[in-house]
């Protein structure tokens, strides 16, 4: 129930990132074919591939949700970390692409005037600012009242985008600015290549963190100690030999433990105290959902 209430708060996060990214995606386009301006352009595309973005997370929350199947016996978690991915593939095509490519062509140009309606797109520019730092305190906002608020791919992608989006933001608006106050169009070429360039890095940074969760990411370092402490502290486990874990979703962990029993318990009672510890395990972490022992009877010890 409580991964269902963060899920909602999340999708609520990337639909208000969503209204304000198309709502300033047709601003920003308008704005940047009426005055040419490439970092206005560029700006454009940047919102473009985040509107696509906030439409890929949008399915991962719905389509990760749905419970396992004979086909997918560990459940649908992982969707949630392909769409991230794309996501990821699509900040670098969409976004950074576009940019290098407004900033290479207004290098190329011989253009020292001072360009005309530049003061509507800093307006467009002064406003998506506004929107993109709104949209950025509430993804903050949720991300810090949630322990798990860290580990959503939906949720970090939705803050990295607007992260990106204010500074690009502010990117374009001192190209502008430079461009109108020296009438070169260098500063807003520049200003296009330092959007390009901060967007191919966010894409790599999540694609990277995308990459390892859909390979098999363990869990964290304190919440491992935790799960070892915990099988040792039973009374019928004489050693846990080893434990290997992996996120398969955003409330779903596979436990696989291989642990020696402690010597004389009955082959009968094996099964009997194998139960009791997974369950014990799942009250305790509701997220290790798939929990797995190998045990083995530790040998009788004979004091030499």
């Amino acid at each position: 129930m409580a991964g269902s209430a963060a899920d909602r708060r999340t999708r609520l996060t990337v639909l208000v990132a969503l209204a304000a990214n198309l709502v300033i995606a047709a601003a920003k386009t308008v704005g940047g074919l009426a005055s040419g301006s490439p970092a206005l352009l560029s700006e454009a595309a940047h919102s473009v591939a985040d509107s696509l973005n906030e439409v890929f997370l949008l399915a991962a929350l719905r389509r990760s949700r749905r419970p396992a199947d004979a086909r997918h016996p560990f459940g649908y978690g992982k969707e949630r970390f392909f769409w991230a991915l794309l996501a990821a593939v699509g900040i670098f095509v969409m976004g950074g692409c576009f940019s290098f490519y407004q900033g290479l062509s207004a290098l190329r140009r011989d253009d020292q005037e001072s360009p005309e309606n530049y003061t509507a797109g800093l307006i467009v520019l002064g406003v998506a600012f506004v929107a993109e730092a709104t949209s950025l305190t509430r993804a903050l906002h949720q991300a810090r009242g949630e322990k798990r608020g860290s580990l959503d791919p939906a949720l970090r992608t939705v803050i990295a985008e607007d992260s990106t989006a204010v500074l690009g933001v502010t990117l374009a608006m001192a190209g502008m600015g430079l461009h109108l106050a020296t009438g070169s169009v260098v500063w807003e070429a520049a200003a296009s290549l330092g959007i390009g360039l901060l967007l191919v890095y966010v894409a790599f940074r999540l694609g990277r963190d995308a990459r390892d969760q859909l390979i098999g990411e363990a869990v964290d370092p304190e919440l491992r100690r935790d799960l070892v402490g915990f099988l040792m502290r039973q009374g019928e486990i004489d050693n846990v030999a080893e434990l290997l874990t992996m996120r398969l979703g955003m409330d779903s962990v596979l436990v696989a433990a291989r642990i020696d029993l402690a010597p004389g318990i009955d082959s009968e009672r094996v099964e009997e105290v194998s139960m009791r510890i997974r369950e014990a395990m799942a009250d305790r972490w509701p997220q290790a959902d798939q929990v797995f022992l190998d045990i083995t009877n530790a040998p009788p010890r004979t004091g030499l």
